[in-house]
């Protein structure tokens, strides 16, 4: 199995920054692909950003600019550095693995809390 973990969450005023931290462990392959998603309540489950183990990197338009997604293969980690928020970026954040040659994000962590308000 692969376990996610996510961490960093948590409430920030308009304009400000967060890092969110993803730890993967179990039988977790730095080969996978990595992805950032969000949701809202009463909204859909949006794919925020994703890199693949060479740091290919893909956003979505509402966070292009903003937000950064990286990886640490050592550390089995990935990070979402999130700056200039906004209150739209609200949500629960989790991050997920997909494996090589697969279109499915299999391995999901069970999210960090995201509130953007003044």
């Amino acid at each position: 199995q692969v376990q996610l973990v996510e961490s960093g969450g948590g409430l920030v005023q308009p304009g400000g920054s967060l890092r969110l931290s993803c730890a993967a462990s179990g039988s977790f392959s730095s080969s996978y692909s990595m992805g950032w998603y969000r949701q809202a309540p009463g909204k859909q489950r949006e794919l925020v950003a994703a890199i693949t183990f060479g740091g290919s990197t893909n956003y979505a338009d509402s966070v292009k600019g903003r937000f950064t997604i990286s990886r640490d293969n050592a550390k089995n980690t990935v990070y979402l550095q999130m700056n200039s928020l906004k209150p739209e970026d609200t949500a629960v954040y989790s991050c997920a693995a997909r494996r090589i040659g697969r279109d499915d994000y299999a391995y999901w962590g069970q999210g960090t809390q995201v509130t953007v308000s003044s």
